[in-house]
């Protein structure tokens, strides 16, 4: 008899019956149980002599997971140790940064109030600190319009954080007063199945408050008949756009029990790799490294990040209309080679106008 007759889990079932924090538990007691399962159809087809030999083995392998959990939970306390000790460290770059101290450590005047110069025409901090330590990574730089350049000047801070429930970590974007949106902080989370091994399950983000007619992850366009009167009544629509701060609007996971197709399927995971990778580069190499990120030190072989795109898009259809564009710049060319392409199955990053 194979052991796994009657052995039957309604996943939608207990899936519903679950919250978040209690899923990830269950999606470990699954693993188990069908390793557990798989191990013993393999068992079944063996002779007693190698069976027994197998059953030492696992047992070698038992106490080999038990060390392994031993490393995992003494690096974890090793890792909060010493991100405790970087944290004055980043107080201090905050500081040089946005113009709060000089390198004498004495104040600056009208520190933190005003951008731009102080009183002896000096320039206060490192301008465009942040915004040009990202362009200069190559993961990080691909998610970066030219638009966007304006509002990541107003950039002031980056931090991360572990969070222990539910499992994971989050991105917190500290932003100075701007013309582009209200928020002074943006945040991006990321909910983790197993911390040890990055299983993403899903990630969650800010909700962007932009000014009217400054949202950067759309365009709002003007569309004309060539036909007809020529007082005819322009038609507005909007599109969306390339931006970084689609970053905050990530790709949306089914609910539990919804079931996608497999080209579906794949197109998610895609999207959901993409994205964590963004965020685990911010946090592991932007954040730690930033100063050298900025003056290009940490960048390995020639890159060529900064190449610019000087096709537009023409925006007309099949019937001649001409389409003008009423509040931010056209795409870039989307043939290959283009800084960033729109992910399939990506939620529309809906601009909420203040």
């Amino acid at each position: 008899m194979n052991s796994s007759e009657g052995t039957n889990f309604n996943l939608a079932v207990l899936g519903n019956a679950l919250n978040e924090e209690a899923r990830a538990d269950l999606v470990n007691i699954l693993k188990e149980k069908l390793q557990s399962l798989a191990a013993d159809d393999v068992m079944e087809n063996l002779s007693p002599i190698v069976r027994k030999r197998v059953d030492d083995l696992r047992e070698i392998q038992r106490q080999h997971d038990e060390i392994e959990a031993r490393f995992f939970e003494e690096k974890a306390a090793l890792e909060a140790k010493y991100e405790k000790e970087y944290q004055p460290l980043y107080a201090m770059r905050f500081d040089i940064v946005n113009g709060v101290v000089e390198v004498e450590g004495t104040k600056t005047e009208e520190a933190g109030e005003n951008r731009g110069e102080g009183k002896d025409g000096a320039e206060k901090g490192v301008p465009d600190f942040w915004l040009v330590a990202m362009k200069n990574n190559e993961v990080v730089a691909e998610e970066i319009s030219e638009r966007d350049e304006g509002a990541l000047k107003y950039l002031k801070d980056i931090k991360w954080y572990k969070v222990e429930e539910p499992k994971g970590f989050k991105l917190e974007f500290y932003f100075d007063t701007n013309p582009y949106f209200k928020n002074t902080v943006l945040t991006k989370m990321y909910h983790m199945v197993d911390e040890n091994e990055p299983i993403l399950e899903k990630a969650t983000g800010t909700e962007i408050e932009w000014y009217p007619g400054k949202c950067l992850t759309e365009k709002l366009l003007e569309k004309r008949s060539k036909k007809g009167s020529k007082n005819a009544k322009p038609i507005t629509k909007t599109e969306e756009s390339e931006s970084f701060f689609n970053f905050f609007y990530p790709p949306d996971v089914p609910a539990e029990g919804e079931q996608l197709d497999e080209e579906t399927a794949e197109e998610l995971q895609i999207e959901m790799e993409h994205d964590f990778d963004v965020g685990a580069t911010i946090r592991e190499k932007i954040i730690p490294h930033a100063v050298s990120w900025f003056t290009g030190e940490a960048i390995h072989g020639d890159l060529d990040l900064f190449e610019d795109d000087d096709d537009d898009y023409d925006f007309f259809d099949d019937d001649d209309e001409d389409e003008e564009e009423l509040y931010g710049e056209e795409d870039e060319d989307e043939e290959e080679g283009t800084k960033t392409k729109k992910k399939q199955g990506e939620k529309p990053a809906e601009c909420k106008q203040q």
